[in-house]
Parts: C-alpha cells; sequence; structure tokens
C-alpha cells in the first residue's frame, strides 16, 4: 500500500495546517471559496458535514493528482450551531453563552483519493465544559483577539484552553481536525501513512 506524504488542504485555516504538517506531511493550502453559512433543515452536526464536502468537491474540480483534505468545525450549544464571531461584542456574548456550561464541538472532514482512488467523509464530537467566567476574563480574552477566527469564539490550543473545565472526547475534534480518524481511515482508499511521512520526510 503507498504511503501519504502530501496532501491538499482545501482550507486557510493554520490550526489545520499546523496539525497536518505535525503528521510530517507536506501540506499544499488551496482555498476552496466556499462561503461557510446557515442551511436550513441541517443541524450543526450536519452543518459541520455540508461544510467540509462542499470545500473537498470546490477543490477537487480543479485538482485531482492529489488528496484533497477538507474540514468544518461547528459548535453546538443545545441544537444551535454557534460560529465564528462578526464582532467582539459578538464573541462575548458567544463566551457568556458557554460560561459554566457544556456544548459539543462537531469537526467534520471529507477526503478525497487522487486520480479517483475514492473518498471518505466522518464527523467525530466531544463534548467541552467550559469553567464559569467573569466578565473580566471574557474581556481580557476577547482583547487578545484570539477568539475571532474560532468557531465559538474560542480555541483550545491557545489561551482558550483557560476557559475550559473538562473534555470528553478527542481534543483534536476541539481543535479542528480528528487525527486519528485520519489516518486510520486512509487504508479506506488505497493509503497508508508510513514511517517516512512520519518522520517529515520530504515529498
Amino acid at each position: 500500500m503507498p504511503e501519504l506524504h502530501r496532501v491538499v488542504l482545501a482550507s486557510v485555516s493554520p490550526r489545520r495546517y499546523e496539525l497536518l504538517t505535525s503528521l510530517g506531511l507536506h501540506v499544499i493550502v488551496r482555498p476552496s471559496g466556499v462561503v461557510e453559512g446557515d442551511r436550513p433543515g441541517n443541524g450543526p452536526r450536519e452543518l459541520a458535514a455540508a461544510h467540509a464536502a462542499a470545500k473537498a468537491d470546490a477543490v477537487a474540480r480543479v485538482e485531482d493528482t492529489e488528496m484533497i483534505v477538507a474540514a468544518d468545525t461547528v459548535v453546538d450549544l443545545d441544537g444551535r450551531a454557534i460560529g465564528k464571531p462578526g464582532s467582539p461584542s459578538e464573541a462575548q456574548a458567544m463566551l457568556q453563552a458557554l460560561s459554566g456550561r457544556e456544548h459539543l464541538v462537531h469537526s467534520a472532514y471529507t477526503v478525497i483519493g487522487p486520480a479517483g482512488a475514492g473518498r471518505f467523509d466522518g464527523v467525530r464530537t466531544t463534548a467541552v465544559r467550559f469553567a464559569p467566567l467573569s466578565a473580566a476574563t471574557i474581556e481580557a480574552y476577547v482583547a487578545s483577539g484570539e477568539p475571532m477566527d474560532k468557531a465559538g469564539a474560542y480555541g483550545i490550543q491557545g489561551r482558550g484552553a483557560a476557559l475550559v473545565e473538562r473534555i470528553d472526547g478527542d481534543f483534536y475534534t476541539v481543535m479542528g481536525f480528528p487525527l486519528g480518524d485520519f489516518v486510520r481511515r486512509l487504508p479506506e482508499i488505497g493509503f497508508v501513512l508510513g514511517p517516512a511521512a512520519a518522520i517529515g520526510a520530504a515529498p
């Protein structure tokens, strides 16, 4: 079974780029141009899956010689999707809503193999509980700028880690891409992440 050494990431997310390169992969960034937004009839989990598939399909229409990886993350509070904040005041409102409560993080992904090698899709969900947050804590975190490009207005891998009381599930799902699922499912389309890729060998 051939080893995977490089992928096309249908996203400009620095976190997903970092996660995929941590596997030793050479990552080529190809923005999909897909505009994320509500899709009538889709709950938060289905919304994440629809966005991931749309991003992968958009890039696949112009790139068919490399493996394409796309993903989307949606924060789910009581069945309501919470996306990226559009302003600092919106970020504050999101964090106030999450304070002291449990929410779900759905990270969906679509992988399309090169030259018709097949595809697979998946969604992983992790439960996250926030500690009770004071107004001063929320204000200081929003002022850091970190929440502004993140679903739910926080990043668990950064300063946002201080907001989290506990998680039940996969950390990388909360970060934005379930690495374990991705690697374990590669054989479905005829690839494996081999030792050469794992130590960062050049493609």
